[in-house]
């Protein structure tokens, strides 16, 4: 067999058209244009090509997508001082603070000086809190990007036997609690996991497999059990190429839908950060 492609770039359009109706229904009822910042400190090439990502969404959907670019050298406070601004201008109606951040700056506690009523990445710890409880829109758009990805699959996600690689905060974790809100039945497999040598076992048993690990091939497709849905969030930069941490070509052999590196998860995460940002709008109006 071989797996259907989950192309992102197909969905990242779709999505935002949606959008862009929403937009368009809400400036008609309010006058207002959805404004959201971008905080970004110092320069990053990483950083400068998934920002241009969101000014294209943004401009695709017609809201107002700005970027606050601070030196290098700003200090914490400075930050702090930044993000208050920004949390009481009634006109800004979602913020971010951009990855990566110099030494010396505590993203997490800058993060969390962020409104929660402004949480454009839904990365503060309320967010967090209420993403745990279900009782949130607003969510960390990788792991969004990639449950919009597996409903285009078409596959139910009830009782299915998910497993996710990687345990991380932005990733990881929220992955979890998206899938369970599904009634899948999740493993989350890391570090350790690899070290008691159970890994492979856990990805041979899985019929929904999310891997968020930043190792290129690591996962060997060959473990891949037949007829899986695979969602391969890696991006890495190998000899010049951009590759996932699953084997793709084995893995397309044995999957029944897999995500493209690049084109599957990448495309639909700026859309989501958009959605975020409609989200937050709404619930500023009051139509949540």
């Amino acid at each position: 067999m071989s797996a259907v492609l989950l192309d992102g770039k197909v969905l990242a359009l779709q999505a935002l058209a949606g959008l862009k109706a929403e937009v368009e229904r809400l400036k008609g009822l309010t006058g207002v244009i959805p404004r959201f910042v971008n905080i970004v400190i110092g320069h990053d090439a990483g950083a400068a090509s998934y920002g241009k990502s969101q000014k294209r969404a943004a401009e695709a959907i017609g809201v107002d997508y700005q970027f606050t670019f601070l030196p290098a050298q700003v200090s914490q406070e400075e930050l702090l001082e930044q993000i208050n601004f920004l949390n009481h201008d009634m006109a800004v109606h979602g913020v971010m603070l951009h990855k990566p951040v110099p030494a010396g700056i505590l993203f997490d506690a800058a993060v969390n000086a962020i409104s929660p009523d402004k949480d454009l990445e839904g990365m503060g710890v309320v967010n967090r809190g209420r993403l745990f409880m279900g009782q949130t829109k607003v969510i960390p758009c990788t792991p969004a990007a990639a449950m919009a990805l597996l409903a285009a699959s078409g596959v139910d996600l009830a009782g299915r036997n998910a497993v996710i690689v990687g345990r991380s905060e932005i990733v990881g974790k929220p992955m979890a609690m998206l899938l369970l809100e599904k009634n899948a039945t999740v493993t989350v497999c890391h570090s350790g996991t690899s070290r008691a040598g159970h890994l492979e076992d856990h990805v041979r048993a899985a019929e929904i497999l999310v891997v968020a690990m930043g190792k290129p091939g690591f996962i060997r497709g060959e473990w891949v059990r037949e007829g899986a849905v695979v969602i391969d969030v890696g991006i890495n930069a190998v000899d010049g190429k951009i590759t996932g941490d699953v084997g793709f070509e084995a893995a397309v052999q044995r999957a029944a839908f897999i995500t493209p590196v690049p084109g599957g998860v990448g495309p639909v995460t700026a859309v989501m950060l958009m959605r975020n940002g409609i989200e937050l709008f709404k619930q500023h109006l009051g139509q949540a």
